[in-house]
């Protein structure tokens, strides 16, 4: 591509509205395989779809995560969580990532152990929707790792109750009001059950903490991302359920994940 082609696809990205028009042509351009391919993503882009999708990959903790369309964008800011996880994970620890989407948290994890220490984790993954399934699978199955399909705990094998070390639910917690308030990206383009947590953002948070207590090893632990303004309710609420649970708060992601182990035997 000339130095003049480059200079339309950053007009094009720029006049719909992309921010980072000039770094998101980088990507398109290095991307293309050629003129037509091209305009194919760049008219994606430019209709609305989201980057990612696009592209067909999405950087998380330095890697290419495959996503596809129709499945939750994860976001930079829940790289905090996958480093506070690999602080508590070992070789050998059984992981389960519910809520998994493409499967980015798991993979990461499996990553940044293998990074520390050279070992390996057992890794597990649930998502009750099918592309999600199907994404992560592409993404979790090199690593040895296994996706199930349904609806949190209930396609997860029984031979993993009371056996979990980290547990990674990245649940939804936009509260429904605030879905209008979203990106159109985000509304558009991932699925809602992805984004809408109900009235408060915690109704799928409640319903994981409900049946978390069994499925965790003693000492294992739950991690969750959530709102500044709602992490003392989400401490409570794993509070409830016997757990002992703290707010971490990262200024450099913007975030805030909440904690919380099983300290009975």
């Amino acid at each position: 591509m000339t130095g003049a082609d480059a200079a339309s696809v950053v007009a094009r990205l720029r006049a719909a509205g992309c921010v980072f028009a000039e770094d998101e042509a980088a990507l398109l351009l290095g991307a293309a395989t050629g003129a037509r391919d091209l305009e194919r993503m760049l008219a994606r882009r430019v209709s609305g779809v989201p980057l990612e999708h696009v592209l067909g990959w999405v950087e998380f903790c330095g890697l290419r995560i495959g996503v596809r369309d129709g499945v939750f964008v994860p976001r930079r800011r829940t790289e905090f969580l996958v480093e506070l996880a690999a602080g508590r994970a070992r070789p050998g620890a059984v992981v389960l990532d519910l809520c998994c989407g493409s499967g980015a948290l798991g993979v990461a994890l499996a990553h940044l152990v293998g990074r520390a220490s050279g070992g390996r984790i057992e890794l597990h993954a649930a998502d009750i929707d099918e592309d999600a399934v199907v994404c992560a699978t592409g993404n979790l199955a090199p690593l040895g790792g296994r996706v199930y399909h349904g609806d949190l705990f209930g396609p997860v094998p029984p031979t993993l109750r009371g056996r979990v070390d980290v547990l990674l639910a990245n649940v939804p917690y936009v509260p429904t009001s605030a879905i209008p308030l979203m990106p159109p990206e985000a509304r558009t383009f991932e699925p809602r059950a992805t984004l809408d947590g109900g009235p408060d953002g915690l109704d799928v948070l409640r319903r994981v903490a409900a049946d978390a207590p069994e499925w965790l090893a003693p000492g294992g632990r739950i991690l969750v991302e959530t709102s500044e303004s709602q992490a003392a309710t989400a401490v409570g609420v794993l509070t409830a359920v016997g757990l002992a649970a703290e707010a971490v708060r990262s200024d450099e992601h913007e975030t805030t994940v909440v904690t919380a182990a099983r300290t009975s035997g």
